[in-house]
């Protein structure tokens, strides 16, 4: 486990587990680094796989910098930079496959393949009332009462039904509960007013893009207001989708194992070998 500072004065921390190709993990907007806590341990005997926490996030320190969506690709930019990598493989998940996406289009030199998990170019109506109550909660409640929102619409309807199910909310209660209200009304306020669809010809990396099928939060195919991963495949001519049946928002924490194997295929295929 190590921290890198940033030329803004950000307090970067992060950890490297495995060996082989570096793959770097992007969290969710109330997670940090934890959101790939089950994912990470089944992607180590191909990748080195680097989990870091966005400022603001569990152990790391600092703000989101201006420009919005933008700001936030620079710092992961500048990130992969001083942790002295060339290129890395990416996978974003929700919020984090926002900021890939745009890292993506903005520093094709850093990325080689990228993996974009449960997310949407631009939020339709719905998400935005969702996140809205989201907002509320953050601020009048704290981040744990965040957690269990969030997993009502994060988590399919049969989860609930599983033997660990209340560890695993235990668990996401405690992680969200390291990260501050403030960080996650500020990124969820750059999701509101992001729109990312003029980015999206801009990606010249190969693309796997990963759904469930009862992902509430953002849907494979969402409102006419949005731009989904449906839309999103349609425009990148180098880009694969895979829908997990019977799974929510939270797929790397439901099906680690299903990701997991879609992703090592991808990334074996369509990877250009060590390309730290």
């Amino acid at each position: 486990m190590s921290t890198v500072k940033l030329s803004v004065g950000e307090t970067i921390w992060y950890r490297k587990l495995g060996a082989g190709a570096p793959l770097l993990h992007i969290h969710g907007s109330a997670f940090g680094y934890r959101n790939f806590e089950k994912l990470t341990p089944l992607m180590t005997d191909h990748f080195e796989v680097i989990d870091f926490d966005l400022p603001g996030y569990g152990e790391s320190r600092g703000d989101p910098r201006p420009s919005g969506m933008n700001g936030l690709a620079e710092q992961v930019f500048e990130f992969i930079r001083v942790a002295g990598y060339r290129r890395v493989h990416i996978h974003g998940t929700s919020f984090g496959a926002m900021i890939g996406l745009t890292l993506a289009a903005n520093h094709p030199e850093v990325v080689d393949c990228l993996v974009l998990s449960c997310f949407m170019a631009r939020y339709d109506n719905a998400a935005r009332m969702m996140r809205a109550t989201w907002k509320r909660a953050a601020v009048d409640s704290g981040m744990e009462a965040v957690a269990d929102l969030t997993s009502v619409a994060g988590f399919a309807r049969g989860f609930y039904d599983r033997q660990h199910s209340d560890a695993q909310l235990a668990s996401m209660r405690e992680a969200f509960s390291r990260n501050t209200p403030e960080a996650f009304v500020a990124g969820t306020e750059i999701v509101e007013k992001t729109d990312l669809s003029s980015l999206v010809s801009k990606i010249t990396s190969p693309v796997l893009l990963i759904a469930g099928d009862e992902d509430n939060m953002t849907p494979f195919v969402p409102a006419g207001s949005g731009v989904g991963m449906s839309r999103i495949q349609k425009m990148l001519p180098n880009c694969e989708a895979s829908v997990l049946e019977k799974c929510g928002h939270y797929l790397v924490i439901e099906q680690p194992e299903n990701a997991a194997r879609l992703i090592k295929d991808f990334l074996d295929r369509s990877g250009s070998g060590k390309i730290a």
